[in-house]
Order: structure tokens, then C-alpha cells, then sequence
């Protein structure tokens, strides 16, 4: 489910100063979100200012709003990698003393398996947020992509290892949130995680889970956007 909260000039110096780090000739993984189409409307700008870049979008949102803007697109299979990723987040774990500092939940927007995918094939991955999203420990449902056929199953699996799974709804229509992939999307409920990286291995063991919003030591850089000015967090 998706995160309120956050004004929204937070979010536009979050993914502005995020874009100004893409450079000349980048290959540039398009999160999804809010903070992030401000970042894609900033390349955008620079592509038409004379930036040359070729994008790798995460979803059907973020394809349309980079063509919109003029962003040449591809995939992953047309490249030999991809430079840079920039990509929101539902929350931020921002207590440097822990180990799951940087750590992630992602998947308001249910798009975290093509998300993850792109962000872990980038040199360097860079969170947007605002400060809504800083917490000292993950607390939200985690959200969970499963094959329609597994989805019970897999929700008994999220139930024996201590969470609340629930079946994600769609908005302004009948029946369950289905993914670009055509998937369906558990939010699973365990409280405050304070093993992120363990309950991440082991929602990964689980038969006919295709991915989950758990993103634990991908993020290298966040920027974080206030009503003054931007803060730096690195990883």
C-alpha cells in the first residue's frame, strides 16, 4: 500500500538533486513513485537540454511518464549494465548504530520485483524520499509478489513465520491489486523487523513468491528532501 505523507516540494528537491547526479552516456534505471517522477521530469528537462541517456523503466507508470518526457528508452537485455538507479521508498531505516541501516520497504505501488531487479543491476542506487519515510526500524507490511496459484500458500508460509498476510485489493474496481507481471500482492504484517536481511531470506524461500519488498544492502545513497534544502545519507 502506498505511503502518505511528505509534502510534495520535499519530494521535488529529493529527485531533482537525485537526477543531478546522472551523468552523459548513463544507462538509468526509472523508479517508481511519487518522489521519482520528480527525478523523471528533471532528466527529462536535461534530455532536452542535451543529455544523452537511455532509461530503464520499473513499471507502466514510470515508462509512460519517461516517454511523456522525452526519455530514449531499453532493458536490461539490450544493455551490458545499468550505471545508475534512482527509486523511492515506503521507508528508510536511518539509525547508522543498527545493521540494517539503509535498509528498505518498497512495493506501495506494487512494482518491487521489477524495481528490485533494476536497482540491483545498478553501480549505484539512489533512494528519494522525504522525511516521512525515515524510521529506526522497518515497521510496515511488507509487500509480497506471488503467482495467483500460490497465493494461499503462501500466505499459510508468511503465517508460520509470524506475520499477517492480506490479500491486496484494487482500488475502483472488484477483486485484488494484479501486477505488471501479472501477479498478485500479499501485505504481510510483523511488526517491528529487526532482522530485515534474515525475514528477507527466508519470505525468499518461500514456494511461488516471485519477489518481496524487503531491500537489504542495495541502497548506496539517499537524498532526502525537507522544506529547506536536501540531506545526504550514504551507505
Amino acid at each position: 500500500m502506498k505511503t502518505d505523507g511528505g509534502s510534495d516540494a520535499a519530494k521535488r528537491r529529493a529527485g531533482e538533486r537525485a537526477a543531478e547526479d546522472v551523468e552523459n552516456g548513463d544507462i538509468v534505471g526509472l523508479g517508481t513513485g511519487s518522489t521519482t517522477a520528480h527525478a523523471i521530469r528533471a532528466l527529462g528537462r536535461a534530455v532536452d537540454d542535451g543529455l544523452e541517456i537511455r532509461g530503464i523503466p520499473t513499471s507502466f507508470q514510470s515508462r509512460r511518464l519517461a516517454l511523456e518526457v522525452g526519455i530514449p528508452l531499453t532493458d536490461l537485455d539490450a544493455v551490458d549494465g545499468v550505471d545508475i538507479a534512482i527509486d523511492g521508498a515506503d521507508q528508510v531505516v536511518d539509525d547508522p548504530d543498527t545493521a540494517a541501516h539503509g535498509a528498505l520497504i518498497k512495493g506501495g505501488g506494487a512494482a518491487h520485483a521489477r524495481e528490485k531487479l533494476v536497482d540491483s543491476a545498478a553501480d549505484r542506487f539512489l533512494v528519494v524520499a522525504d522525511p516521512s519515510k525515515l524510521t529506526d526500524r522497518l515497521k510496515r507490511s511488507v509487500p509480497v509478489e506471488v503467482l495467483p496459484d500460490a497465493h494461499t500458500v503462501a500466505a499459510n508460509r508468511v503465517q508460520e513465520l509470524g506475520g499477517e498476510p492480506t490479500l491486496r485489493d484494487a482500488e475502483r474496481k472488484d477483486g485484488p491489486v494484479v501486477t505488471d507481471n501479472g501477479n498478485l500482492v500479499l501485505d504481510c504484517t510483523f511488526g517491528r523487523i529487526d532482522d530485515p536481511d534474515g525475514l528477507a531470506t527466508r519470505l525468499s524461500a518461500i514456494p511461488g513468491v516471485v519477489e518481496h519488498g524487503l531491500f537489504v544492502g542495495l541502497a548506496d545513497v539517499a537524498y532526502v528532501g525537507r522544506e529547506d534544502g536536501v540531506e545526504r545519507r550514504e551507505y
